[in-house]
């Protein structure tokens, strides 16, 4: 069971602090956040600006709402090609096939043999120059930066069945190697930054990616400026204890993102309980270096400007250090109250918070 203590002896609001026990917030502006974007009002656009320290948006529908909310991020997939869409007509061959010449898919959405994404070779030095000069077009119209999804430094390349298959390496003619696969993803990524060096970057990326060290996975996050983690700490996958997807494993992962000096969204998109929203405040709390964003995708309402949640306005102030582990629980405290977190799979646990605490 999943229990946590969350005291705190102080509050403020929230958005522009920069304290590590307050909330930057993300939200992801899909199209079911349309009402809220569609005719703002100045008193509905000024309380977006104060309470969204950054908005995931979409072109062209963002394009003339940048003038209210300027701090947006444009969505770009990382190797997506539609087959519906004039690219696939035009340039087939960047798709990635199989032995057989089989076109290969990104596993989202497959149905019926097809899958809505080609996966593209992003080795491909001419689909690395369309990508980039489409997402120049995009920031040049007033993004702050790009979302880059589909990072994906393990493998994600599939049939139409969504069943993983190794593609063909055009450059060898050979299965691609993993080693590879990565390489090209680091080299993509850095190209990017290379072409942008004054623009946010996100890349939304799979965190237990092994080995943790693999050269290509920190070029790449080298090439970013936040790190993406989709379903943040309430992730359902993940379990107890230093394992490939244990808790203690995601935390180190957190840690080695900011040790190099890039910075971490805990973008919570499944949870819509209670517990869970109040677990993944308190993960966050745990992490946030003052820069370090969270989400609430799961439950959307409880982003929405009628319904923003009052414990996203929290200020704990300065830390005093970093977490740290204590009789089974880890725990950070901070000028204005302390957290306490159990981690997933162990026993419930009793804390004596101490006087003064809630």
């Amino acid at each position: 069971m999943l229990l946590f203590v969350l005291a705190m002896a102080a509050t403020g609001s929230g958005a522009e602090q920069r304290h590590a026990g307050s909330v930057r917030f993300f939200a992801h502006a899909k199209s079911d956040f349309d009402e809220w974007t569609k005719r703002p009002s100045e008193a509905q656009q000024a309380w977006m600006r104060e309470h969204y320290d950054r908005m995931l948006t979409y072109s062209p529908y963002f394009d003339s709402r940048l003038d209210w909310y300027p701090n947006a991020w444009v969505y770009k997939n990382a190797y997506a090609i539609h087959s519906d869409r004039a690219v696939f007509s035009k340039h087939p061959h960047w798709v990635l096939r199989d032995a057989k010449g089989r076109l290969l898919y990104i596993p989202f959405a497959c149905a019926a043999g097809s899958c809505p994404q080609f996966a593209a070779d992003v080795g491909n030095p001419d689909f690395r120059q369309w990508w980039i000069d489409g997402l120049r077009d995009k920031l040049e119209r007033g993004y702050t930066g790009v979302y880059v999804d589909d990072v994906n430094l393990d493998w994600r390349v599939s049939d139409g069945n969504g069943k993983h298959v190794k593609p063909i390496d055009p450059r060898t003619g050979a299965e691609m190697t993993l080693s590879d696969w990565r390489r090209y993803f680091a080299e993509f990524m850095e190209e990017i930054r290379s072409a942008f060096p004054d623009a946010e970057i996100i890349h939304n990326v799979i965190w237990y990616a092994t080995p943790a060290e693999d050269p290509y996975i920190l070029r790449q996050i080298d090439a970013a400026d936040y790190i993406n983690l989709e379903r943040g700490a309430t992730d359902s996958g993940i379990r107890g204890g230093p394992g490939k997807y244990g808790f203690e494993t995601f935390l180190a992962f957190i840690d080695r993102v900011h040790a190099r000096g890039r910075h971490i969204i805990l973008d919570d998109d499944e949870s819509n309980t209670l517990v869970e929203r109040d677990y993944e405040l308190a993960a966050y709390l745990l992490i946030n270096d003052g820069l370090d964003l969270i989400g609430a995708d799961g439950d959307r309402s409880r982003m929405n400007p009628d319904g923003f949640w009052t414990g996203y306005d929290v200020d704990l102030g300065d830390a005093d250090g970093p977490l740290f582990k204590t009789g089974g629980i880890f725990r950070r405290d901070f000028e204005c109250g302390r957290v306490l977190l159990n981690q997933p799979d162990m026993p419930t646990r009793t804390i004596d918070t101490g006087d003064g605490f809630a």
